[in-house]
């Protein structure tokens, strides 16, 4: 079974729920079955925009950890040892934690796919956009997994992003 379908099988999604509360208990035996953080974040709607809270930080996070690898490696610094030191301080992250190690080893395989991760960010920037929000770092990570997408590698892990990064940096 694909890697990117294991979290449903194992109950470890993060559900952020909208809805009213009658609505919430009789869907909560589903919620239970696919996942254990199960939130009920407000009214109809507040579940979707929760995700998207998800989403930017996600995708902020993301380009933070791409980037610093590149720069570590570009300063010849042995990124095993870095991670080491990092990723229990005050730049301890999930993405560090789960995916630094596996863009060190080139597995670009996908926890969650670059184009599904484009579809939420764009959601994201027209909500935004709906509020009269300005996201320029959305924006500008959404462009940059575009062109992993159309390196055409679209069915890659979010991770994937390093190769944008690494294009425009010339260090392929």
């Amino acid at each position: 079974m694909p890697n990117q379908w294991m979290h449903w099988f194992n109950a470890t999604l993060s559900i952020m729920a909208g809805g009213d509360q009658e609505s919430i208990a009789t869907v909560m035996p589903l919620f239970e079955c696919m996942g254990s953080n199960i939130v009920h974040q407000g009214a109809a709607g507040a579940g979707q925009h929760t995700k998207m809270v998800n989403q930017i930080t996600i995708a902020g996070t993301m380009i933070g950890v791409c980037e610093a690898m590149i720069y570590g490696r570009k300063a010849r610094l042995d990124m095993e040892l870095v991670l080491r030191s990092i990723t229990n301080g005050a730049a301890a992250c999930w993405t560090l934690d789960n995916l630094a190690l596996r863009i060190l080893a080139r597995d670009f395989e996908p926890g969650f796919f670059i184009d599904h991760f484009i579809k939420n960010m764009e959601i994201a920037l027209e909500e935004a956009a709906r509020m009269d929000l300005s996201l320029p770092g959305l924006a500008l990570v959404n462009q940059l997994y575009r062109s992993v997408k159309a390196q055409g590698q679209g069915d890659r892990g979010t991770h994937a992003l390093i190769l944008a990064l690494e294009k425009m940096s010339n260090m392929v």
